[in-house]
């Protein structure tokens, strides 16, 4: 089997890793513009200084031979305090940047949020105050309202599981006191509602959720470690996909949360929004498998010894890992998690986030990325092997378009396949240098995935 003839190939950003011109046109302040910044890295003000020149960025992802792009849109670009006033400016650049898209045949491929909650709302405290959905659901309806006449697809939240598993990397600053289930739980309800919102004013587009999803596999056959490998998937993966699809928590991810004393408040009435919104696809990230060990006095247990919660990272000496980061590479990985998705869920699937970062460099004006065509070429093939068994997969947007801002690393990590001439201590001029990979990935689009030489 070949890949379908509507095929989206695409690729990947987000608003505050792209735009820069965080506080300009009437924009208001983020969570990603308060809070603090790595030292080292520079904060989002310029970024990839895509907001000034969407207009060329497009032309090259033309040039690139794209079907699709996924990106976000800044809340606080449109509704600079979370709440409250609309921007027309915030609207005006969208809206270009739509129109220009559609200009050159690509898809847009919008996701209402991206890690950037308004710091407005943030200090009302944010996800945690149920305010925040009634936000959420109007910011949505404003998307929904003024751009879905040309945006058919859409995603609700961009990576729900890791905002909740890892807040202070997305956040920043002390999160002790945090009660991320409640806050996540009321992320479950603005989704919810968004959903059955689009489907209410606009019939003919489609929307589904966007986590991080991995299959988690146990360090050794020992029943202990199967176990707590399953609680892991099951905290990690499954309990977003089973509320977005099916409105209702996963029983082992209930099971851990209530176990290890975190408070949750669930109503009657928020069950039953979760009930009536319903995801026309399954959109999903994936950079690496987690390998998960049973770990005595770390595994949540109960008075009688059984196992209720997940075990700990371990090694895996099956895996290589990358050379920046150390995240492990998984391509079959990437397989068993398209299986196992639509196994769960049976619902179209489309790829928004798989990528490489890594120190590019350029030379005599090249970037010669062959590491990230080698990792893209075996993901892609898998993907290929998914279909072929069955998985609908309608789509593939590698992270990212072109370098932009990596939270913990800013330009040092980069991942695009369009080089952006600075660093982190100067922005230089910002030229856009099409690296070996472009040219690879131009003709894996142009032969639909055949070509993966």
């Amino acid at each position: 089997m070949a890949f379908p003839s509507d095929f989206f190939w695409g690729a990947s950003s987000s608003a505050y890793q792209i735009e820069g011109a965080s506080r300009a046109d009437g924009k208001g302040p983020s969570v990603q513009d308060t809070k603090a910044i790595p030292e080292g890295t520079p904060d989002f003000t310029v970024c990839s200084g895509h907001y000034g020149r969407y207009a060329e960025d497009v032309l090259l992802f033309a040039e690139l031979g794209l079907k699709a792009y996924r990106f976000s849109i800044a809340w606080t670009r449109i509704i600079p305090q979370g709440t409250g006033e609309v921007n027309q400016a915030g609207i005006d650049f969208y809206d270009n940047l739509i129109n220009e898209l559609r200009g050159q045949g690509i898809e847009p491929i919008v996701t209402i949020y991206h890690f950037d909650l308004p710091a407005a709302l943030e200090a009302k405290g944010g996800w945690a105050s149920r305010e925040t959905i009634e936000a959420f659901v109007r910011f949505s309806r404003i998307c929904f309202e003024r751009f879905g006449d040309r945006v058919t697809y859409w995603q609700t939240i961009n990576e729900q599981n890791v905002m909740t598993l890892v807040a202070d990397h997305v956040v920043g600053g002390s999160r002790e006191d945090y009660p991320i289930y409640q806050a996540n739980h009321h992320m479950f309800v603005a989704q919810s509602q968004a959903m059955a919102l689009l489907h209410e004013l606009r019939p003919e587009c489609k929307i589904g959720p966007a986590p991080n999803i991995s299959v988690t596999i146990p360090a050794s056959s020992d029943p202990k470690d199967v176990l707590a490998a399953r609680y892991w998937d099951a905290v990690r993966n499954w309990l977003y996909l089973d509320a977005a699809v099916y409105g209702e928590y996963n029983t082992l991810a209930l099971d851990f949360i209530t176990r290890s004393g975190h408070s949750l408040d669930v109503t009657d009435e928020d069950l039953a929004i979760m009930k009536n919104g319903k995801p026309d696809f399954i959109a999903f990230n994936y950079y690496n498998t987690d390998t998960v060990a049973y770990v005595e006095g770390k595994t949540l247990v109960d008075e009688d010894g059984n196992i209720h919660g997940p075990g700990e990272p371990a090694d895996n000496p099956h895996l290589a890992r990358t050379r920046f980061s150390g995240w492990w590479i998984d391509p079959v990985g990437f397989r068993t998690t398209l299986q196992e998705i639509h196994s769960r869920y049976r619902l179209p699937l489309i790829v928004t986030e798989n990528g490489l970062g890594e120190q590019d460099e350029l030379v005599n004006g090249e970037v010669n990325d062959d590491y990230r065509i080698d990792y893209l070429r075996d993901h892609i093939t898998q993907m290929k092997a998914a279909i072929d068994s069955g998985v609908p997969v309608f789509g593939y947007n590698p992270w990212s378009v072109m370098d932009l801002i990596s939270t913990h690393e800013g330009f040092l990590k980069r991942y695009g396949f369009i080089y952006v001439n600075r660093t982190n201590d100067d922005e230089l001029d910002l030229a856009r240098i099409k690296k070996k990979s472009f040219g690879w990935y131009r003709k894996v689009i142009d032969s639909n995935g055949a070509d993966l030489s």
